[in-house]
């Protein structure tokens, strides 16, 4: 049995302070398998997918000094996809209400989430979870062995590994990080987000990253870096651009929270005129590496848990802190031209294979976030863009194109 109540972890509280309509700081993962969804057995197997994942079963509440996960024993009910994807979870018209959505359209299967719940692993372990129980249902007689992706005990699931972890580690000597180019021009408006999704051989991928020498992520990191430098202003060009990755700190330390738990690193580089894929790879390989070697994604992670051991810093009141939060989120942003998250390879049980197409995964934003993940040679790009011009991402996909890949993309609609 889950806790009546437990507090938000340090990542939620930054999420909590600087939720907005366009970015109401909501994720998308999504698993289309090889047939139509019945909506009776999605909603059944929602319903015993909600009793294995009691955590995630919580309603989110207001405290004079902090905000809080309630129990709840409401019941989670899928619907057909109708809303535009990230929707808002965590609204005053939806206050005392899950912070997740389950929808269906055809044979796709959506999960979305509010991010101060659990973060990109936590929430594919969910999805996993109810397409497991969805297909067992489906083929009964066939799956019921088929072992569910929720193997960690309860209280593992549950733990705040931000705080268990933290160790009190000063990180001496960091660099200070310079104030980066951000993508200029009209944003969309009504608050609108519209999302891109590419699809590319993940063979491919791989042998030209390995042709270069480097990781799939800094293939991508690279190709993103040259498709928003050729969209600079002359006047800007001399200014860096960075690259902001989210990385899994399940990789560094014995966690299987399904709570956050998770950091973001760095690459910052100037280019030039001269650059070209062969350059700017090798130069963002080097960089991702010395960013995420493992004292330095350690000490960064005590680095912002710090705060919560300041004495002091409990009895301030909430509003005093969401304010103090939103003023450093503002100075962090300073440093981020766009958002690559590679969520990495997603693995199913072997049983479970020839039901399932593709995953994809999206983050509502403010500006351009990319989710990559792949199942099978499927490697998707979910993107989503607050920017009016989809010229960085045309220049992005014909890179990719000019490279030898196959690309396919498709775009949602959005007003202009």
């Amino acid at each position: 049995m889950a806790p009546s109540w437990y507090k938000v972890d340090n990542v939620a509280k930054v999420f909590l302070a600087t939720t907005s309509r366009r970015d109401p700081r909501v994720f998308r993962l999504s698993c289309t398998l090889t047939r139509e969804v019945d909506p009776d057995l999605l909603n059944e197997a929602l319903r015993r997918t909600a009793q294995e994942w009691p955590q995630f079963q919580v309603t989110l509440h207001r405290g004079l000094f902090w905000h809080y996960f309630e129990s709840t024993d409401q019941v989670p009910v899928a619907r057909q996809e109708r809303k535009t994807p990230c929707a808002p979870l965590y609204v005053p018209e939806r206050r005392d209400q899950l912070l997740y959505r389950v929808s269906y359209f055809g044979a796709r299967i959506n999960l979305e989430m509010f991010h101060a719940m659990t973060d990109g692993n936590g929430g594919f372990l969910f999805l996993k979870s109810i397409v497991r129980n969805y297909l067992a249902l489906q083929n009964p007689g066939a799956l019921e062995q088929v072992p569910t992706p929720n193997g960690a005990s309860e209280a593992d699931l549950e733990q705040d590994s931000f705080r268990n972890f933290y160790g009190g580690t000063r990180r001496a000597g960091a660099a200070r990080l310079p104030k980066t180019y951000h993508l200029h021009g009209a944003r969309l408006p009504y608050d609108q987000l519209q999302y891109f999704e590419g699809h590319l051989s993940l063979c491919q991928l791989l042998a030209r990253a390995r042709g270069l020498g480097v990781s799939l992520t800094s293939y991508l990191g690279a190709s993103l870096m040259l498709a928003v430098y050729a969209e600079m202003p002359a006047l800007e060009r001399r200014r860096p651009i960075s690259i902001s990755l989210p990385v899994n700190l399940r990789h560094y330390y014995p966690s299987e929270t399904a709570r956050n738990f998770f950091n973001s690193v760095y690459v910052i580089l100037t280019l030039n005129d001269g650059d070209t894929l062969e350059t700017v790879a090798p130069a963002f390989d080097a960089k991702l590496k010395e960013v995420l070697a493992p004292e330095q994604v350690k000490a960064q992670m005590d680095e912002y848990e710090k705060l919560e051991h300041m004495p002091g810093i409990r009895p301030v009141p909430l509003f005093i802190k969401n304010a103090a939060v939103r003023f450093f989120n503002r100075l962090e942003e300073r440093h981020v031209t766009a958002v690559l998250s590679n969520m990495g390879r997603i693995e199913v049980d072997e049983a479970l294979q020839p039901y399932i197409r593709r995953f994809s995964a999206f983050s509502s934003c403010d500006g351009l976030f990319t989710c990559v993940c792949s199942y099978g040679d499927d490697l998707v790009l979910g993107t989503a863009s607050a920017l009016r011009s989809t010229n960085v991402l045309r220049r992005l996909y014909r890179g990719f194109a000019a490279d030898g890949l196959a690309v396919t993309l498709y775009a949602t609609e959005v007003e202009k």
